[in-house]
């Protein structure tokens, strides 16, 4: 059977929870690379991408935002992430999704990939922490834009490249815990799954009107029936 059905998970909030691991790297990273200190809690970042929030930090702190500063930043957080997340509280991969993870991934008619702010290399340190980024061939990440609305076309084009497969929107599906998410969906035509595993509620969620709300991933067969699997 060939791949008829691609799903796109978002990282945190919705396979994970690293418990301020990433803010604190993040945090840490700014203060190491420009000695000043760092405050995220003034940043509204949830839902954005890891390039975006950079640029959103230095001009916070009026400093320039430019290609070779932002860099500089992200390799300072990046050098920093591991350390976080073997030392900070215990975070998790969130309620159902190991299960459901392995149920798509053994699903001969489902690719899934991910659409996530994390660069690559971010996304790879948190998924590899908690066990799961085995069940992930292809992306698209904060390395390809700042703007998450841009995503989705990244990872459609990887999804076809490895599978063979051009998947109409109808039966593309993207997961998050933001509005972020479900808007990116939208732009591409997609249906959308959200989840309140964030920092949002169900009903905050539902507002934005995506295809479907879950409060978790407990309920695989709920999941399984909506995607058609």
């Amino acid at each position: 059977m060939s791949k008829r059905t691609l799903i796109l998970w978002d990282i945190d909030g919705t396979i994970i929870v690293s418990h301020g691991a990433g803010v604190r790297a993040m945090e840490r990273g700014f203060q190491q690379q420009f000695g000043l200190p760092c405050d995220l809690t003034k940043i509204d970042w949830a839902g954005r991408t890891d390039s975006w929030i950079t640029s959103e930090v230095l001009r916070h702190n009026q400093l320039p935002v430019t290609p070779e500063n932002i860099q500089a930043y992200l390799e300072a957080y990046l050098s920093l992430l591991p350390v976080e997340l073997a030392n900070g509280q215990q975070g998790q991969v969130l309620p159902g999704v190991f299960d459901l993870l392995e149920t798509l991934h053994h699903h001969e008619g489902i690719a899934q990939g991910l659409l996530t702010g994390n660069m690559h290399r971010g996304a790879q340190f948190k998924l590899t922490h908690y066990k799961v980024w085995h069940y992930f061939e292809f992306g698209a990440f904060a390395d390809d834009s700042p703007r998450r609305n841009d995503l989705g076309p990244h990872a459609q084009r990887r999804a076809k490249a490895l599978h063979g497969v051009d998947f109409a929107p109808a039966q593309t599906f993207i997961i998050g815990d933001t509005p972020h998410d479900i808007e990116c969906g939208k732009v591409i035509g997609a249906k959308t799954i959200a989840v309140a595993t964030g920092n949002y509620s169900l009903a905050e969620l539902q507002a934005h009107r995506p295809t479907a709300v879950f409060a978790d991933f407990s309920d695989t067969a709920a999941f399984l029936r909506l995607v058609g699997a």
